[in-house]
């Protein structure tokens, strides 16, 4: 297996004067102006950096990397600083320098007929929405952090949601990308053409690759016809198999019409009436929570409820604010999660049919394991995608988890590799899951992954330290 590429040193005095005079008046050096930029969402990743460049177009960020690689310094790129894995923090030594996109915002244009918008990667998820929804349009990604989350961020890590299940991670909805290569080329691919047979797709490796193989600068996206109708509902099971078979019964006589179909256990449900008052819509107890949504050109709640018979119970909203007090309850999950004290985090992905089988044995394996730990496994079922969170015991807590860390998740991947799954489903891999994809990776697909690096990023300029 190709090693790893080695590290950029830290940037001269002359290389930063370069890149400096690249940026224009775009930078700083302020310690103030930086700090919120160099500790990620969670705080669990703090790093330093000698500058902060801020480019406003392509042409000029074009000009910063071939800078950097004249001088071989080392760049991060950074969008919303949504992120969870460490991918957009540089490192704590100051020996690169931060790029952040957010000053690229411009929607550049935005094609009815042809359903494409064209977004800058510094553009915020929830700006793509209402743009999208002003032209009777909708863009079928959405996440909690929609309103801080940036395009070329979503992008670069393949960030999900729960649309998948429809509508496919960022990869099925970016049509076109411009983005800037390793050696401070352009690539222009943003035409959007359904079909276009003239060799590889280089904008599918830049997707996922976490900015390490270039920088996203803007993006052709894929919309939607708006739904003219939505019905959304919620059911309790008693085990999650039940839960699959509602899914199975609800995509064969909808046609394919669930837009989202997440799965949260009764404690998660009890976490959110706990911390935010939002008590479960149903009537006694059940062991697993399904919250459902259908979209389409026509009423949707007659054939909602004849999925939703075989439910232990269940409710259909019926009105739209009753489907958003609903969704309000699976969207606060993780905060409620979070103020109820710290865990283990787990971004996990099985094969659906595996995934409530999985979610049972694992969630008794890792208790077992480590007596007292309380699972959380929640997520978007119809992807096979799981949040599987191990908290502390009641009366433990950050001790806890630090003692335990390390030992859970080498448990929790374990279980996803011998069920054939993920252990990134959605998140990337940054620099938090970096020696568990050495550990648990396919070699040829790492091997392979590390000479494409090589190729294109010689240098290793583009977000080093990350990824491979």
């Amino acid at each position: 297996m190709e090693p790893a590429p080695d590290l950029p040193p830290p940037p001269t005095a002359a290389a930063l004067a370069a890149l400096k005079a690249a940026a224009g008046p775009d930078w700083t050096e302020d310690p103030a102006l930086m700090a919120a930029r160099l500790t990620d969402w969670r705080g669990r990743f703090t790093g330093a950096t000698p500058l902060l460049l801020l480019p406003r177009d392509t042409a000029t960020l074009a000009r910063i990397v071939a800078t950097a690689a004249q001088h071989r310094v080392g760049l991060v790129p950074q969008g919303g600083n949504t992120g969870l894995v460490g991918g957009g923090i540089p490192p704590a030594d100051g020996s690169a320098v931060l790029v952040s996109l957010a000053r690229m915002n411009r929607i550049r244009a935005l094609d009815a007929a042809g359903q494409l918008l064209v977004a800058e990667a510094g553009v915020i998820l929830a700006d793509v929405h209402a743009a999208a929804a002003e032209a009777g349009l909708a863009f079928p990604l959405s996440l909690g952090a929609k309103g801080s989350a940036t395009v070329g961020g979503l992008a670069a890590t393949n960030a999900g949601g729960v649309q998948v299940l429809r509508h496919g991670t960022m990869r099925a909805l970016v049509a076109g990308m411009e983005a800037v290569l390793p050696d401070g080329q352009v690539l222009n691919q943003l035409a959007g053409l359904p079909k276009d047979n003239t060799g590889l797709d280089i904008k599918q490796l830049l997707i996922g690759a976490e900015g390490t193989l270039g920088f996203i600068t803007a993006l052709a996206l894929k919309l939607v016809p708006q739904p003219r109708h939505r019905a959304v509902g919620w059911a309790g099971v008693a085990r999650p198999q039940q839960a699959l078979a509602l899914l199975e019964r609800l995509t064969r006589i909808t046609g394919g019409q669930v837009e989202s179909f997440e799965l949260v256990p009764a404690d998660g449900v009890e976490l959110v009436a706990r911390h935010f008052g939002l008590s479960s819509p149903l009537a006694g107890r059940h062991g697993w929570h399904c919250l459902i949504e259908l979209a389409g050109p026509e009423p949707l709640e007659a054939l909602l409820a004849e999925g939703l018979a075989d439910a232990d119970d269940a409710v259909i909203a019926q009105s739209e604010a009753q489907a958003q007090a609903l969704w309000r309850r699976r969207e606060e999950l993780p905060l409620a999660e979070r103020q109820d004290g710290p865990a283990v985090h787990h971004d996990i992905a099985v094969p659906v049919s595996a995934l409530p089988d999985f979610a049972e044995a694992a969630t008794a394996r890792v208790e077992a394991a480590f007596p007292g730990a309380r699972v959380l496994a929640f997520g978007h079922l119809g992807d096979g995608n799981l949040h599987f969170n191990v908290r502390a015991p009641e009366k433990d807590g950050a001790a806890w988890i630090a003692g335990h860390r390390a030992a859970i998740t080498r448990l929790v991947h374990d279980l996803v590799a011998a069920a054939g799954g993920s252990i990134s489903a959605e998140h990337g891999i940054g620099v938090l899951k970096q020696a568990e994809l050495a550990r648990l990776g396919d070699p040829a697909k790492l091997a392979a992954m590390r000479a494409i690096k090589t190729a294109l990023d010689p240098l290793n300029i583009m977000n080093p330290g990350k990824l491979y």
